[in-house]
Order: C-alpha cells, then structure tokens, then sequence
C-alpha cells in the first residue's frame, strides 16, 4: 500500500512498448517512425536504451496533423 503522500506520478518518459501502446501501433512500426530522415520520432537515448517523452511525442502528433491538414487544404 502507498503511503497517502504518495501520488500516482505518470512517467516522463516512455519505452518503446507504451509508445506502441498510445499509438495503437506495433513495436516494428514505431522504430520505423523513429528511424525517419526528416519528422520522425524525436528519442533520448541511454546507452542502448531509448526513451521518449511524453511532451516531444504530442508535439509530434500535432505536427503530424497539421501537415496532414495543410496537405488536404491544397487539394
């Protein structure tokens, strides 16, 4: 049991697997986001380990959808 001072504190960063959680992806699709020249992913890396904040992947979302919508305004 928690102390009572003790919150419930979400992690800053996030492994490869709750990306893929959040997302509603596979592990493979997220390395592949990841791995992307230009807009992919942005990661902190610990050695071998990779992390991703959860602030740098809504920013990313958010880029993504305004892409999206500057691309259908074209149309």
């Amino acid at each position: 049991m928690k102390p009572e001072n003790e919150e419930s504190v979400a992690p800053l960063l996030l492994t490869i697997p709750q990306v893929a959680a959040v997302l509603g992806l596979g592990r493979t699709k997220v390395y592949e986001l990841i791995s992307l020249q230009q807009g992919g992913i942005p990661v902190i890396r610990f050695g071998r380990a990779i992390r991703i904040s959860q602030k740098s992947l809504r920013e990313w979302i958010q880029q993504r959808e305004q892409e999206a919508g500057n691309r259908s305004s074209l149309l």
